[in-house]
């Protein structure tokens, strides 16, 4: 079939646009062409996120409008891929009965054997668990920088309000010479900074056995030692991790390793021990100090962010009030933010002590509040600096300008040319400071690119 054109847009996190990647890959492999509109597109895949309500909402919102476009045009195929797929399964065809393809996360580097049963005249389900195999899948990768590494799948915590489990199955570690070959490939393709993913990415290495001694394997700490001294590989960073799992261990290991860049993705979720209990976290807030303590005895610039919920089913005013705390005490650089969103299958969503809405959004609104002083403090140790900046892209609202990140994770703007400098360290003296974002003028090139 000529001129195959396909769309895919993507809800959530980090796992899932790297997901999107490898079926972008696929693809294109297969002949199809990408276009930025869903509405040109002869193929449209979403690629969903189930961790709050309204992004699944969202999902089901863009859904009725292609629907209705199937129903005018029955060629048109369309694909129900990730977290809400393999949540709702066979439901989905039957709220979305013109869907040709539901498909849970495991599945995707298995796209092209479902298409090709789709285009055999099949509506297929594919939500079975399976052993994800080491994945030969070319991505086609976003950004020609900075390059996504899944090296572990799936999640087996137990935490009462989150479906992850359930819908990306339990943990697979990736082999790691199978990764440290696929990094060393990215380098060679011009990628400069390599991002390790795991839905709880400490763990990794926890299932690929023990050693006599007890001890695993291998490790988190041993992965970044073993592709640290790639050549030409420029920045190492890695996501999200768990408390309960962030060793000492690996602290020094990241201080230790020049690649390895000062930020760290750290959820707290809750400061007050008895949410963090029924949450079941597996940590209580002292130890989360500790953590960052540690971190900034050793790394004192390192920037930390994390992620917060609240509204928990029972918080009180008083528990709520100890996040606020936490937030003021650590400083955090960033933290990503969320109402408690009652989530099907998980234990807390069947508790008879759900927040009132409106409470949880006035909770959510002071957090905000909070968070937005917090990073805006912190911005202020960048100015006058002179800061290492990996260029990225350019900035969409400034084509004189360029945007790239810092090694603590800051969005950083300057003025040039992306032909000239993308992929290249800048060394960059700033000037303006924003909660979330820097600016600044380059000086000069690091030696690494001279």
């Amino acid at each position: 079939m000529p001129d195959r054109r396909y769309h895919i847009t993507t809800f959530g996190c980090q796992m899932n646009k790297a997901d999107s990647e490898r079926m972008a890959g696929i693809l294109d492999h297969l002949g199809w062409q990408a276009v930025d509109k869903p509405d040109d597109a002869d193929l449209i895949l979403y690629n969903t996120c189930t961790i709050r309500d309204n992004a699944e909402q969202k999902v089901y919102s863009y859904l009725g409008r292609q629907a209705g476009r199937k129903r005018d045009n029955p060629q048109l195929t369309l694909v129900v891929a990730g977290c809400v797929a393999q949540q709702e399964g066979e439901r989905l065809l039957r709220r979305v009965p013109e869907l040709d393809l539901v498909m849970g996360p495991q599945h995707a580097n298995r796209l092209a054997d479902l298409l090709e049963q789709v285009f055999q005249g099949n509506q297929v389900v594919a939500t079975e668990a399976v052993d994800i195999l080491e994945d030969i899948t070319q991505a086609r990768r976003e950004s020609a920088v900075t390059a996504w590494v899944n090296v572990i799948y799936g999640c087996n915590e137990h935490c009462t309000y989150c479906v992850v489990p359930q819908v990306r199955g339990k943990e697979q570690s990736r082999d790691p010479a199978a990764i440290q070959a696929e990094v060393a490939q990215l380098v060679s393709q011009g990628y400069k900074e390599v991002v390790l993913l795991g839905q709880n990415i400490d763990a990794y290495g926890r299932d690929l056995g023990t050693r006599p001694n007890g001890r695993y394997q291998v490790t988190l700490p041993d992965l970044l030692e073993l592709i640290h001294d790639t050549p030409g590989l420029v920045r190492i960073r890695f996501a999200t991790s768990h408390p309960r799992y962030f060793t000492e261990r690996l602290i020094r290991t990241c201080a230790a390793l020049p690649k390895v860049c000062e930020h760290f993705h750290i959820p707290f979720q809750s400061g007050d021990n008895e949410i963090l209990r029924a949450m079941q976290r597996g940590y209580t807030h002292e130890k989360y100090r500790r953590i960052i303590e540690q971190i900034r005895v050793l790394m004192p610039d390192a920037a930390i962010s994390a992620d917060a919920i609240v509204g928990f089913p029972g918080e009180t005013e008083a528990q709520f009030e100890n996040t606020l705390r936490l937030v003021a005490d650590i400083g955090f650089d960033l933290v990503n933010t969320a109402a408690y969103s009652p989530r099907p299958g998980t234990p807390a969503a069947t508790w008879a002590d759900q927040i009132p809405e409106a409470i949880k959004q006035d909770r959510l609104q002071r957090l905000n509040h909070q968070v937005g002083l917090a990073a805006a403090g912190r911005s202020q140790r960048y100015w006058g600096r002179i800061e290492e900046v990996l260029v990225e892209e350019v900035n969409p609202k400034d084509p004189q300008q360029v945007m790239g990140r810092t090694r603590t994770n800051r969005l950083t703007f300057l003025p040039g040319q992306i032909e000239t400098l993308r992929g290249q360290l800048v060394q960059v003296r700033i000037d303006q400071v924003r909660p979330f974002s820097l600016s600044g003028e380059p000086l000069a090139l690091s030696a690494t690119h001279l």
